[in-house]
């Protein structure tokens, strides 16, 4: 099975789009690629400059003022804590945390001693009220002390349980960047900090996709219609092309469309004017030349009747008969595809039982099977000559059994009329429908005929829209199958 196109409609339109989607494909990733960068290094150095802003407040505070303003700075998505000891990293935070230590010692006033205890991508948790993914940040990777009670003897909070809380308030819906850390205050405090830093959402992205669908769609649509409108000419100068043999007094194609196309039409319209021209001058020079043999015949017999009864006499009159059934079957091709016969609907049962009958007069045997159901518009003279042609080639050269099975389709009937003869050679099976081709093998001299039969038959039928062709039938023997189009009207 091929997947590729054939038509060069197709293969236009296949190569078009698969450039631009290729195209689109690689722009698409190229521009989230550099916004995805730019986004997670924006959201990055506002993390630093928010994380080293509050410990250079804290660090200019005094102790007991710290305690007070910290409540203040934990606000989403930035918890601070004063409470938890000096961590030692129990396992490698990776190679992210050099840039963002460097980064927030660029923004401190004073330098403090800063590490990072995890950087770490969090795992969704749970859901929001609207089905979106809310994050889990990260485990701290150090122990976190919590005080026994306060002065009111309520339990003091976690500071890793509150800042899960202070997270998980905020509706995230992407995945979220945490990073735990602690610095050391010029007097020794020790300041925890927990951030979560968001990727970039979906609407950009998905916007921006929305814009080169239409992109896409739009180029697609305006592609279709500029290639259609340059191939539609190639197809009709191919649908004349095929139909040249069977019709050569079609109308001239429209010499429209771009310079190649139009001058390609208007050489294909010169080229069916000088093969008519041809064909007329050769059919008219043909008849001419048959028809004025008929008078120098005419004279010939005439003289002959003056000669006495005899062996001589009787060759001569079988010659001229021969050479006047020469001359009408070659009158009668030349008039096969261009009749002047009018057209009418004709039932073709009525007329190959009539042929049929005509055949059994002269010894042949004929069985008929099927029957055409509708009338069809023919010329039924020159259909009658076609039919007779084919059943007398059956008799003469297949024996006198013959069978005909018709056959109804929706677009056209197929005949088939088969004989129990020797048949011919496959390779000559289209040969014998050249002109004055007999063979030699099967048709001797004697058997009688011109080798135009299969010729007319052929050409009459093809001026009905249909075809004739031969086929080797199984079990020996040849099978002539005639096929009359309904969706044609008889040139």
């Amino acid at each position: 099975m091929r997947i590729l196109p054939r038509t060069l409609f197709g293969q236009i339109m296949l190569a078009l789009c698969a450039g631009l989607i290729a195209a689109q494909a690689a722009g698409i990733w190229l521009t989230l690629s550099d916004r995805a960068s730019f986004g997670e290094g924006l959201l990055g150095s506002f993390a630093a400059q928010r994380i080293a802003g509050v410990i250079s407040i804290l660090d200019d505070l005094e102790p007991a003022e710290r305690h007070r303003l910290i409540h203040a700075l934990n606000v989403p998505p930035t918890h601070i804590s004063l409470d938890e000891p000096w961590a030692t990293p129990t396992e490698p935070v990776g190679e992210d945390a050099k840039p963002f230590i460097l980064r927030v010692e660029q923004e401190l006033e004073r330098p403090v001693v800063i590490q990072v205890l995890s950087i770490k991508r969090a795992e969704p948790r749970r859901r929001d009220n609207s089905g979106a993914a809310l994050p889990r940040p990260p485990e701290s990777t150090t122990p976190v002390k919590a005080a026994d009670a306060d002065s009111a003897g309520r339990a003091a909070p976690n500071p890793a349980v509150e800042s899960e809380r202070r997270i998980n308030r905020r509706p995230w819906n992407s995945r979220v960047l945490f990073v735990e850390g602690q610095a050391r205050l010029t007097d020794g405090t020790v300041v925890t900090f927990r951030h979560s830093l968001p990727a970039a959402g979906l609407e950009g992205p998905l916007r921006l996709l929305g814009l080169l669908a239409i992109l896409g769609l739009s180029v697609a649509v305006l592609s279709a219609w500029a290639v259609r409108r340059l191939t539609l000419p190639l197809a009709s100068l191919a649908d004349a092309a095929t139909g040249l043999a069977r019709n050569l007094d079609r109308p001239p194609l429209p010499e429209n469309g771009p310079l190649e196309v139009a001058k390609a039409a208007r050489a294909f319209n010169a080229m069916q004017a000088e093969i008519k021209r041809y064909l007329e001058t050769r059919a008219q020079a043909l008849a001419a030349v048959s028809h004025d043999l008929r008078l120098p015949i005419t004279r010939l017999r005439l003289r002959i009747e003056r000669i006495a009864e005899g062996e001589l006499k009787s060759k001569m009159e079988s010659d001229l008969s021969e050479m006047d059934e020469m001359i009408g079957n070659t009158l009668e091709f030349l008039r096969a595809g261009a009749s002047g016969e009018k057209t009418s609907r004709l039932d073709l049962n009525a007329l190959i039982e009539s042929v049929t009958e005509d055949m059994a007069t002269v010894g042949a045997q004929i069985t008929l099977h099927g029957d055409a159901v509708k009338p069809m518009l023919v010329r039924p003279q020159a259909l009658r000559r076609c039919l007779t042609n084919l059943l007398d080639n059956a008799r003469r050269y297949g024996g006198g059994n013959i069978d005909i099975a018709v056959a109804e389709r929706p677009d056209n009937v197929e005949i088939r009329i088969e004989d129990r003869g020797p048949g011919i050679p496959q390779a000559d099976l289209e040969r014998v429908f050249e002109p004055y081709v007999r063979m030699e093998s099967s048709r001797a001299k004697h058997t009688g005929g011109s080798g135009l039969g299969l010729a007319i038959a052929r050409a009459i039928a093809r001026a009905h829209g249909g075809e004739v062709k031969l086929a080797l039938r199984s079990g020996g023997g040849l099978c002539a199958i005639l096929t009359l189009s309904r969706n044609v009207e008889p040139a």
